[in-house]
């Protein structure tokens, strides 16, 4: 019981990095961006690459799988997401669902579509357990480490957005830019670095989850309905919803496939119509956006 709720935890915290980029962008810049998934796939893809054909090894990995995350975003906002900010959120949609078939298209042509695998260093391979019956805990090593990098990446992330003066200065850009700008708030930077920090911490997870969540080109479409599950029933007004939604979904979806296997993910959309019934704005709700 114990394995699962822990299995759950670090399912869920991964899931959060995935997706607090795209609760970022939607919820603060008014942004539909459906294509998030494929900066996470970039990022592993990142990480297979450098590993495999420059013989890095994994955790130095992990920075490359950010900047170049980044760095791509900073390219694409700059050069084709700026000007559809003020578009209507179906051209949104549709521009950015095409970039996910380019993305995918792209990475099945020069890369192949077969599974990548990584090769983890030995200390994270272990496991370690504790306890005996149903109350023993099984600890897997890698799933311990994505918990730690995770719960201090979250930690930091809303230190940022609540007690730095770059949180205060995007804040002001999403509630009224023209104000900002007045200011003297270069909103046009802000939202550029801000994109581009939540495509890094996209790139990121899809880094530490190619192992537990597997690689191919396949990736922003099979995982793009949890990253708005996550957006959606936590809400956009801070990172704590998405922290709880995810976290909810990730025991949930461990939970539901170990004890009713046969419903798969039936469990965790089940829990998504609930909670939006109850919540339909979300678990935490924020006025505001840029429009």
């Amino acid at each position: 019981m114990l394995t699962i709720l822990f299995d759950g935890l670090a399912y869920g915290m991964l899931l959060f990095v995935l997706a607090v980029g795209l609760a970022v962008t939607l919820g603060l810049m008014n942004f539909i961006n459906l294509a998030h998934g494929a900066f996470a796939m970039a990022g592993g893809y990142i990480t297979v690459l450098a590993m495999q054909r420059l013989g890095l090894p994994f955790l130095a990995c992990l920075p490359l799988a950010f900047v170049g995350a980044a760095l791509l975003g900073a390219v694409l906002e700059r050069t084709l997401y700026r000007p559809l900010y003020n578009k209507p959120h179906l051209d949104q949609v549709l521009f950015s669902i095409g970039l996910v078939f380019m993305a995918v298209a792209g990475v099945d042509y020069f890369v192949g579509s077969s599974q990548q695998n990584i090769q983890l260093p030995a200390w994270l391979r272990g496991r370690s357990e504790w306890g005996e019956g149903a109350w023993q805990l099984g600890m897997g090593h890698y799933r311990l480490f994505i918990i730690t990098v995770c719960g201090l990446l979250t930690l930091v992330l809303q230190a940022v957005l609540t007690r730095t003066r770059f949180g205060s200065r995007l804040r002001a850009a999403v509630d009224d830019p023209r104000v900002a700008a007045g200011l003297g708030i270069n909103v046009n930077a802000v939202f550029l670095l801000t994109f581009s920090v939540g495509s890094g911490l996209a790139g990121l997870g899809g880094a530490l989850g190619a192992e537990v969540l597997g690689l191919d080109p396949t990736f922003p479409l099979k995982y793009m309905i949890y990253f708005l599950i996550v957006v959606s029933v936590g809400g956009t007004s801070s990172i704590t919803g998405p922290l709880l939604a995810a976290l909810l979904l990730g025991v949930a979806d461990v939970a539901g496939k170990y004890f009713i296997p046969k419903l798969g993910a039936f469990i965790v959309y089940t829990l998504m119509i609930l909670i939006l019934l109850w919540r339909p704005q979300g678990l935490f709700t924020r006025r505001g956006g840029r429009g």
